[in-house]
């Protein structure tokens, strides 16, 4: 796979503007500011193909990127509080719709911070994957910001958190400052080619 051929390809903000979809999807999901978007760029080897922002709520619409024959998938965040109720609706219709129309969604990278326990948001996302029958993986973001105990421990934990939702599923610690994961979030994707 050639990440060099990496692009940007459209943003959706309502279920109404969404194309039909020709290409294997590889989604990324998790609450606001769980670090999809800069996890993107780190696996693409691009510095802002995916706009970043340390802001919460930042990524409002679905946006896609092609790479060869697939396209990865930004989702917007989830469980971010200071957003307006309105926009809250818009982004469960948004999502509902995305998953409900019969798009060749592939996998769900699931991201959840590795330094704090899994939500509610999260396993009720994971539950939603699974009963629809969608396969996920979940990658454990900002790893470098734990020691060696603080890692061990957590992963530890997070089976324990997310229970029937761990089994027969692969969990990949990640970091962007030193690159844990990447190479094994690029074989996954690749898988698909």
């Amino acid at each position: 796979m050639n990440y060099n051929n990496a692009q940007f390809e459209k943003a959706y903000a309502t279920l109404a503007q969404l194309d039909n979809s020709d290409l294997p999807e590889l989604c990324f999901s998790g609450r606001s500011n769980v670090g999809k978007s800069s996890l993107i760029n780190k696996v693409l080897g691009r510095k802002s193909i995916a706009r970043v922002s340390s802001k919460p709520g930042k990524t409002i619409t679905i946006n896609f990127y092609k790479v060869d024959n697939i396209r990865l998938v930004d989702l917007p965040g989830y469980g971010y509080a200071k957003v307006a109720y309105s926009e809250k609706e818009r982004w469960a219709e948004l999502m509902e719709g995305y998953f409900g129309s019969g798009r060749n969604i592939k996998m769900v990278f699931q991201l959840i911070d590795m330094r704090h326990p899994a939500t509610e948001f999260d396993i009720s996302m994971l539950e939603f994957l699974r009963h629809n029958e969608i396969p996920y993986t979940v990658i454990l973001t900002k790893a470098d910001k734990l020691n060696k105990s603080e890692t061990e421990n957590r992963l530890r934990l997070i089976y324990e958190e997310l229970g029937e939702f761990a089994e027969n599923t692969e969990i990949i610690p990640f970091s962007i400052q030193n690159a844990i994961g990447v190479e094994r979030v690029r074989e996954i994707i690749s898988s698909f080619c």
